[in-house]
């Protein structure tokens, strides 16, 4: 039975590679090997700029856009209930009764917690 292109293709690469690590350049090859695996590990977890501290500010950067967004609907919210105080005399009214327990001269306040 006949071996694929890929297959002999692929195989005759392990072949170079292999040749490559025990060869009489074997010793440089490592050093590249060894190298390169360290700067880029360095480059993921060392200290200072790293891959790991770019996904955590980015993570940070993403949930203080999502507060921003949920603070600006709630001042959203609030100036509308602004703008209803200042319009309307009856919410007002209701307003300072349920949020302040304002009553009219004479009138008896009953708090009841539950």
């Amino acid at each position: 039975m006949q071996k694929s292109f890929k297959s002999n293709y692929f195989c005759r690469d392990m072949g170079k590679i292999k040749d490559i690590f025990t060869g009489e350049h074997r010793k440089f090859a490592w050093f590249v090997v060894i190298t390169t695996a360290l700067f880029a590990g360095s480059w993921l977890i060392g200290p200072g700029n790293t891959v790991i501290k770019w996904v955590k500010a980015k993570n940070e950067i993403s949930h203080q856009e999502k507060q921003m967004e949920m603070y600006r609907q709630q001042i959203a919210d609030m100036d509308e209930s602004i703008e209803d105080l200042k319009n309307n005399k009856d919410s007002l009214e209701k307003f300072a009764r349920e949020r302040f327990n304002f009553a009219v001269p004479g009138e008896d306040v009953y708090l009841v917690e539950e």
